[in-house]
């Protein structure tokens, strides 16, 4: 097993709290986890439909069944239990007594709000970083581009274009008619590719709506039934103007790089290198793995972009309690002075007193104007 960076967040929150909820997308490793981390815990699937069945029709019995607490698996499968573990973690001060899976942030987040509000502890576990797998790994930028981070690609002899196709049609054919019950699935797909072409840029709904033929309501369903099942997710803009008029609209990215080259049809490393969208895809790489360092130590959202209308943009906005920190991303493997003009220009309109450029290179750099220039495969050093 590949140790989690979340695993020391997971058993801190478990000794503060009654019940911790792990919610992620599928296959990204929230039972292998749990299941690590509380072996001494009973396991129960609620996907298994005789254990469902019984949780729903007896949930009174399904609880006295795990009196000294369980890891409760795709909890979001049986909503009514909710009701009934509230008034169990509240005659029992044990800590850490249950643990929830659930791969639907919304369902499991809808049930919680209304049941267990205070009583537990929320940890998103995505696919691996670029630092779990580092030790273990020897891709260059293109091919972990390609590969993505889910933990099967790695602990099973799948072929990465065959597991990412069948991850596909499983999510469309059943998570999604979970979450919503969508007539058309193909229009879906279709929507989904054409996510996968807007990667790293603008989210423009009424755009979206246009090319895929639906109006902008249901564009707005869809981006929250992606979001709620952990395939996409939206950065927003940074909130300050610094006396200019900036881009309202959220940038669009994929949780992971590989789910996102296979809708696009890149198969192979020659072809990812030359596609027009390689720096999208490489942005998209590294602001995934900010989001996941940041949900790894159960931080806030603290991660934002910024561009004004007269063509200024930074990637990346790390926001502190004490300072803003600017990040460049730069899909280029050489550095050049161009890479710091946006640094540069925040530095002027802001307080920032430093900043990184993350690019394909392997080489970094500590320059005495407060920038550091960082490899791709070491985002982690700047948080």
């Amino acid at each position: 097993m590949i140790k989690r960076d979340a695993e020391p967040v997971l058993r801190s929150l478990a000794g503060q709290f009654k019940a911790v909820a792990v919610v992620g997308p599928r296959q990204s490793g929230k039972t292998t986890l749990t299941r690590h981390v509380f072996h001494d815990k009973s396991y129960v699937n609620l996907e298994n439909p005789d254990d469902r069945r019984f949780a729903l029709e007896d949930p009174r019995g399904f609880f006295s069944k795990y009196s000294k607490g369980a890891v409760i698996d795709e909890a979001q499968r049986a909503p009514e239990l909710f009701s009934y573990l509230q008034q169990i973690l509240d005659e029992d001060k044990t800590r850490g007594k249950f643990i929830l899976t659930g791969s639907n942030n919304f369902l499991l987040q809808e049930s919680i709000s209304q049941s267990l509000a205070g009583r537990i502890a929320y940890l998103y576990l995505l696919p691996f970083t670029i630092g779990e797998l580092h030790p273990m790994k020897s891709d260059d930028v293109l091919s972990q581009l390609l590969r993505g981070f889910y933990p099967p690609v790695y602990d099973q002899p799948v072929d990465r274009d065959k597991w990412y196709v069948n991850y596909i049609k499983t999510y469309i054919e059943r998570d999604v008619r979970q979450l919503k019950n969508i007539a058309n699935l193909n229009l879906f797909e279709r929507f989904l590719r054409l996510c996968a072409g807007r990667a790293g840029q603008l989210l423009n709904m009424s755009s979206l709506a246009l090319d895929c033929g639906v109006d902008n309501k249901t564009v707005g369903s869809w981006l929250g039934i992606l979001e709620s099942s952990f395939i996409i997710f939206r950065l927003r803009p940074y909130h300050r103007n610094f006396n200019k008029r900036i881009v309202k609209m959220p940038k669009l990215y994929f949780y992971d790089t590989g789910l996102a080259c296979s809708l696009l049809g890149i198969h192979n490393t020659k072809q990812l290198e030359f596609h027009p969208l390689f720096g999208n895809l490489f942005e998209n790489l590294v602001v995934s793995e900010l989001v996941k360092q940041n949900f790894n130590h159960a931080g806030n959202n603290n991660l934002f972009f910024w561009r004004d209308n007269t063509g200024h943009e930074i990637d990346v906005i790390i926001e502190t309690t004490d300072e803003m920190v600017p990040i460049e991303i730069k899909s280029g493997k050489t550095i050049n002075d161009d890479y710091f003009n946006g640094l540069l220009f925040w530095f002027k309109i802001s307080k920032a007193k430093r900043g990184a450029v993350i690019y394909s290179g392997e080489s970094g750099q500590k320059r005495s104007n407060g920038i550091e220039v960082v490899p791709w495969n070491r985002v982690k050093s700047i948080l």
